[in-house]
């Protein structure tokens, strides 16, 4: 069994720094709240898939992000001029 002061005997910590754990690189670390069901959700689904809940989340965040948001008539003529031009460089 450890008596007291053997743990500073043991380690020296008198060049330690204070502060957040090492940073990675393109990553923010923040504080938000999420609703209890919403965190739950996405630790059961993580779980499931073998991977950590916050990369759950963060692939959630950018595929919605990625949405295209422009009105559906938009998006349906540039999917039409596109296959025009195909097909007049086709004949």
């Amino acid at each position: 069994m450890r008596r007291k002061g053997d743990m500073e005997r043991e380690y020296d910590f008198s060049k330690g720094k204070r502060g957040p754990v090492i940073p990675h690189r393109g990553k923010s670390r923040i504080t938000i709240w999420i609703d209890t069901d919403i965190l739950e959700w996405f630790r059961d689904e993580a779980e499931r898939e073998g991977e950590g809940y916050q990369t759950s989340m963060n692939r959630a965040l950018r595929n919605y992000i990625r949405q295209d948001k422009r009105p559906i008539q938009e998006i349906v003529g540039e999917a039409v001029r596109k296959e025009l031009r195909k097909f007049r460089k086709a004949s």
